[in-house]
């Protein structure tokens, strides 16, 4: 395995050998002693000042697992772009897996495998027409997703917005998609209960109007927005799906990947809602959210490591563009490979379902 000596690191990530040699002593730097040498992995990004986020509201337990994410942002900035088909490849894994998770964590009984075949345009005989309807309205909701993402200029969060995510999550209820509940709803299993429904649209515009003056780090407030939204719950059904498509295009513009919450992991996303419902306490959703962004970045930048690049390689190429417009340009590309496939449905054609 390749190494950098501290002055080697040094110069790379334009610090002192003073600051490399604490990094490495403070645990923020993974490295190896030999005789009175410090190697450090080549490859090895340069951890984020957290210096920056003591300025910042943050809780300071997260300041570690956000500096994290934020430098293997700036780490993906540097690599270089990868092709259409290997975008495609991981672009398909990551929609499939999403899709089922989210689904199943709203109940569905598709598996995994039957997920992935439903989306490839076949049928399961056993399964409920509903069921397909929603694999294929949830994907259809995140390319619409991406391309909102790869916007420019930047489209703020707008009912028109939400209310056309949750048309495409909910095909199978033609009077509910896209419109706001009419009646009062109970959220199973917790003690929460969510606004009388003349209340949910000044709620939402409460809520609209707050991610404007937030300026709390982005995945800190694209969770809170998250507890928030779902404690609205403004549709009769699809709430949770619309939900985690939000907080997606929220992580998607802020030039983060998206995440998918395992369905694995539902008691533990559960609990996060109880926390904030019971002690208005974000902590545990904000860091699951982060948690989730810092593995979705090291898993990219590890499929990367594998990928050759065209010389034949595994050396990745320095890039001066910023983390934010790097994602953006891989979204970008990700939707114009998803619109080849002609998947997409275009919610403008609805619009005078959503009132």
């Amino acid at each position: 395995m390749s190494e950098w000596s501290v002055a080697e690191a040094a110069l790379k990530w334009g610090v002192s050998e003073r600051r490399v040699i604490a990094l490495i002593t403070n645990g923020r730097v993974v490295a190896r002693k030999q005789g009175r040498r410090w190697l450090i992995p080549v490859g090895t990004p340069k951890p984020a000042d957290e210096r920056k986020y003591r300025y910042l509201d943050i809780d300071e337990s997260l300041i570690g697992v956000l500096a994290s994410v934020d430098a293997m942002k700036t780490e993906l900035a540097r690599r270089r772009p990868l092709t259409a088909g290997e975008l495609d490849q991981i672009r398909h894994e990551f929609a499939v897996e999403y899709t089922y998770d989210s689904n199943a964590i709203e109940g569905s009984t598709l598996t995994l495998r039957e997920t992935a075949l439903i989306l490839e345009g076949l049928t399961i005989g056993e399964k409920p027409l509903k069921e397909h309807l929603e694999a294929i309205g949830h994907r259809d909701a995140y390319d619409y997703v991406e391309r909102l993402a790869a916007a420019t200029p930047r489209e703020p969060l707008t009912e028109r917005i939400i209310k056309e995510i949750h048309f495409l999550v909910l095909p199978d209820r033609p009077l509910d998609r896209g419109n706001f509940r009419s009646v009062p709803v109970r959220i199973l299993g917790t003690s929460h209960h969510p606004p009388e429904p003349y209340l949910v649209r000044e709620k939402v515009e409460t809520l609209l109007a707050s991610v404007l003056i937030d300026r709390h780090h982005p995945i800190e407030r694209a969770a809170r927005f998250h507890l928030e939204f779902e404690s609205i719950h403004p549709f009769i059904d699809g709430n949770g799906r619309t939900g985690r498509l939000l907080l997606n295009l929220m992580l998607l513009q802020d030039g983060y990947l998206p995440i998918n919450i395992k369905y694995a992991d539902r008691r533990r996303y559960y609990d996060c809602f109880q926390t904030w419902d019971d002690h208005h306490d974000p902590l545990p959703m904000i860091t699951l959210v982060a948690q989730y962004a810092k593995d979705r970045l090291e898993t990219w930048l590890s499929t990367m490591d594998q990928i050759p690049s065209p010389d034949g390689l595994l050396l990745p190429t320095a890039s001066r563009e910023s983390s934010a417009a790097h994602t953006h340009r891989l979204v970008d590309q990700l939707t114009s490979v998803s619109q080849g496939r002609g998947a997409l449905v275009q919610p403008a054609h609805h619009a005078g379902q959503f009132g």
